[in-house]
């Protein structure tokens, strides 16, 4: 009879206690607009799932993707601008 073993160490609370690093949180930092502006277009669909879509959804969900558009390209013009070595 044959045992079976795991090849690889188990996934224990120890490993996963580690902290952010000063990059990770700069980089989260800076993605913050783009997070906000995705929360809020999903906040602006959600509204509109069990009811008629009216003028004023349209409205709200026109407006929340271009905030959506506006932060991915600031985003990504800063990006292009400062190359730092840390977490993308």
């Amino acid at each position: 009879m044959k045992t079976i073993a795991a090849l690889q160490d188990l996934v224990t609370a120890a490993s996963l206690d580690i902290e952010p690093t000063a990059a990770e949180l700069d980089a989260i930092e800076l993605e913050m607009p783009l997070i906000r502006a995705d929360v809020e277009l999903l906040d602006a669909q959600i509204m509109t799932i069990d009811r008629p879509v009216n003028e004023v959804d349209e409205r709200r969900i026109r407006r929340a993707r271009r905030k959506v558009l506006a932060a991915r390209r600031d985003l990504t013009n800063h990006a292009g601008t400062v190359r730092s070595g840390g977490a993308a």
